[in-house]
């Protein structure tokens, strides 16, 4: 199971990366402008939640799985003492998990906001946290090996 969940979280990681850049982008962009916010801006919110939602689920997944992690659980003193395994065992979750917290939080306040500005500043804002976070703790030493 996980050298099937492995490969597709890896993957869906780029389309995750790419579809919170092209939000947070598209937030900035209207908020400096006087574009209207339409519904092509909350779809793309909406894809970007989506699979970041789906993103972290296989993360849970892969986290209770992974021979990486289940290493990591078995002394977790000398976890912490070790950057590896504590990136994948604390830091790369608990990370993930605020971002998908932040990009939650952002997409319901945008659905709320009044204001074309207000709603492409919260884009801005709450997607481009989490996608700085989640480039944070990207282990890019796996991405590129």
């Amino acid at each position: 199971m996980y050298q099937i969940i492995q490969p597709i979280h890896s993957y869906l990681a780029y389309l995750t990366l790419f579809l919170l850049a092209f939000a947070t982008i598209n937030g900035i962009m209207g908020s400096s402008s006087q574009k209207a916010f339409e519904e092509k801006h909350l779809k793309i919110n909406k894809f970007a939640l989506i699979a970041t939602h789906t993103m972290f689920l296989l993360g849970i997944i892969l986290l209770f799985i992974s021979p990486i992690t289940q290493t990591a659980f078995a002394d977790m003193k000398a976890t912490m003492k070790d950057s590896t395994l504590r990136q994948y065992a604390v830091e790369h979750p608990t990370i993930n998990l605020i971002a998908v917290i932040l990009v939650t939080i952002g997409n319901a306040r945008v659905k709320r906001a009044v204001g074309n500005g207000k709603k492409f500043k919260q884009t801005a804002i709450f997607f481009g946290l989490a996608l700085v976070l989640i480039l944070s703790r990207i282990p890019w030493s796996a991405w590129f090996n």
